[in-house]
């Protein structure tokens, strides 16, 4: 992997991964589209870059994020079902990650629920209390987006309105889950491939957790403020684009998958 395939990629993480429109998928496809080779390094690469991602989260909502136990204890049991299911399931769901037909169809299956989901959810626009069983059942939600095309943080704010929660409050605590959630996914892969890491490219992973730091902070307060004024419609519009867009190129007998 070279310098400029690590800031593209970065870039694509801290965009899109707290947007409604899919990291994982983005990933992807950005790996399909420049021809960067799939090795075990771009894995774990395009996984622990999320740290970066996270530490925007912690940044931005420091004084929210360092509160009491119950509030991490609370995360902690949204993060279980995921986690649970993660683990078991985690050797089908690796077999997903390189198949740009499955990521095509649940961007525009996706986008299509984006589409309408302001409409079902008459979410109030004061905070609401976020108890034990509320976040289980947001837990739940995160379960889809282990699924590559479906995107976490769609999964997750919609599994906050499902239980009244506003825009803000539901996309404020999708961010705060993504923390244990992505460290958890990255720490879990650099443990079982750190021996893919060699000492030419700790400087590539660096590089790439530092630009999507950055990303990732610009992006967050983007959306916080478009999502609250326009809701999802946009981006429900955009994932039926850039899926059919990708289905068609891969009907049409274009090679779109990873090598």
């Amino acid at each position: 992997m070279s310098f400029l395939e690590a800031i593209i990629l970065a870039i694509v993480e801290g965009i899109t991964e707290f947007l409604p429109v899919s990291s994982t998928g983005h990933m992807i496809i950005v790996s399909s589209i420049f021809g960067i080779q799939s090795s075990e390094f771009v894995k774990i690469f395009t996984v622990n870059i999320q740290f970066g991602a996270i530490l925007s989260v912690i940044m931005l909502y420091w004084k929210r994020f360092f509160q009491s136990i119950d509030f991490y204890v609370k995360l902690f049991v949204a993060f279980l079902p995921a986690a649970i299911i993660g683990f078991i399931l985690g050797d089908f769901i690796d077999s997903l990650l390189e198949n740009v037909m499955v990521v095509a169809i649940t961007l525009v299956l996706g986008g299509i629920i984006l589409l309408f989901v302001d409409k079902w959810f008459n979410a109030k626009e004061e905070e609401q209390e976020t108890t034990y069983m509320k976040a289980v059942k947001v837990g739940f939600f995160q379960c889809i987006a282990l699924i590559p095309g479906v995107s976490r943080s769609a999964a997750t704010i919609i599994g906050g309105m499902t239980q009244g929660w506003s825009r803000k409050q539901a996309a404020e605590f999708s961010f705060f889950l993504a923390v244990p959630t992505m460290f958890a996914a990255s720490a879990y892969k650099l443990l079982k491939s750190y021996k893919a890491i060699h000492p030419d490219n700790i400087q590539i992973l660096l590089l790439g957790n530092v630009v999507a730091f950055i990303v990732a902070m610009l992006a967050i307060k983007f959306f916080i403020s478009y999502l609250t004024k326009y809701g999802f419609k946009i981006f429900g519009i955009y994932r039926i684009i850039l899926g059919s867009i990708i289905l068609i190129l891969l009907f049409s007998g274009v090679n779109l998958e990873i090598q």
